[in-house]
């Protein structure tokens, strides 16, 4: 029991910390979207290359992570208000579908048949068990660890080996190439993370006693709205200024004039 009273045990100020970096990080602006995009395409293209470092580097820019914690976090506070789960669910179903979309335009373009089947990919194919208890594993070292500041240097190791990004662009690459063996594969090995992650990190969060910190997420939410609408409207300024400005035309009338 002393274990479990641990995770409650852990500072205010901490958790605090933790529920304000899951709705920041996983905030649905142009920064998230950016890196969502770019660590799919070079997922993408890294498996295209049968390239395991090129794929271990898309890991490491992914934020995936964040949403599919605040849907855990979201679970956990839903009773008092149902906003947080609402967002990160849409921020999630956006990242999926955004990134799936670009693996398969990367992959349709810049693939051909025998990179559709390198053993990167194939690596993504073929679902098991131990998928889930990697994301198992991984869920509890990441919800810890985002509570805990002084183990913050250790959350590129966990991105690793969670792999949540390889699978998606393998779906996408499955489409492209019209192969339903690799679609149905990491589609199962995706569904697998997925379901260890937000599993595994509402039980942490319930430990944790997440559920009575709602007000902490809602003052977080409301403030990344404001900052949003402030930078939308410096973003519109900006266009404005660097669009080019029609140009007036001066209309000069001849009148012919007869003696």
């Amino acid at each position: 029991m002393s274990v479990f009273a641990r995770f409650r045990a852990l500072p205010d100020k901490d958790k605090a910390s933790l529920i304000r970096k899951l709705v920041e990080n996983g905030t649905p602006d142009f920064d998230y979207f950016y890196l969502v995009g770019l660590s799919t395409l070079m997922a993408t293209l890294g498996l295209l290359l049968n390239s395991g470092s090129i794929v271990i580097g898309s890991m490491l820019i992914a934020p995936l992570m964040y949403p599919i914690l605040g849907v855990s976090l979201g679970l956990v506070m839903m009773e008092e208000n149902v906003n947080l789960l609402s967002r990160a669910l849409s921020t999630l179903v956006k990242s999926l579908g955004a990134g799936l979309a670009l693996s398969v335009i990367a992959a349709f373009f810049f693939g051909s048949d025998e990179m559709y089947t390198t053993a990167e990919v194939m690596a993504r194919t073929v679902p098991s068990h131990l998928h889930l208890l990697v994301a198992m594993v991984a869920a509890a070292a990441v919800a810890y660890m985002l509570a805990k500041p002084e183990w913050g240097d250790a959350l590129p190791g966990v991105a690793i080996a969670v792999a949540l990004i390889p699978p998606l662009a393998a779906i996408g690459i499955g489409i492209a190439s019209l192969n339903p063996v690799i679609i149905k594969g990491a589609t199962m090995i995706l569904a697998l993370n997925l379901f260890g992650i937000i599993t595994v990190s509402v039980v942490m969060f319930l430990l944790m006693n997440l559920s009575e910190k709602g007000k902490i997420a809602e003052s977080t939410i409301r403030r990344e709205e404001e900052k949003r609408v402030v930078e939308d409207k410096i973003i519109a300024d900006m266009t404005e200024q660097i669009s080019p400005k029609p140009q007036s035309q001066n209309v000069v009338i001849k009148e012919n004039i007869q003696a």
